[in-house]
């Protein structure tokens, strides 16, 4: 998952994603979507600075670790096999992405209970759709 953020993520991957793909196409939809963790090298005059405008990113990949280890502790012993440790890292990573949206929005430099309900939806949709990355990649692992 650290990967996934620090690649998609990126500056330049966000970059790319906003300029050079084609907004009406579901491929377009899906880049874009991968950069929804974005993190910054400067804060471009951001209220918060650096901290405020990485916040997201480094709260999906600390919930994400967090809930990989908790999460399938107690399911995964009463269910062995690939399928459950698949379905397990998804899921910690969309519960990581919603979480992170939560707080990412009350904890940012213009808190509103409205606006951290959007991102929660947002950041969930982002763990949903690219929470099979996770899944595919704890397999065989402990999660």
């Amino acid at each position: 998952m650290l990967l996934l953020v620090g690649i998609a993520g990126s500056p330049a991957f966000t970059g790319w994603a906003g300029t050079q793909t084609d907004p009406e196409s579901a491929a377009a939809f899906y880049v874009r979507l991968l950069a929804w963790p974005a993190w910054r090298l400067d804060a471009d005059g951001q209220a918060g600075g650096l901290f405020a405008a990485d916040l997201r990113a480094v709260l999906v990949v600390v919930f994400a670790v967090g809930l990989l280890y908790l999460l399938p502790a107690a399911q995964v012993a009463r269910v062995p096999g690939s399928v459950s440790q698949f379905f397990s890292g998804w899921a910690a990573y969309v519960l990581a992405a919603g979480l992170a949206a939560v707080l990412a929005a009350l904890l940012g430099p213009t808190p509103s209970l409205l606006g951290a309900l959007q991102d929660a939806s947002t950041g969930a949709g982002y763990g949903f759709l690219t929470g099979w990355i996770i899944g595919t990649a704890s397999l065989g692992g402990r999660a």
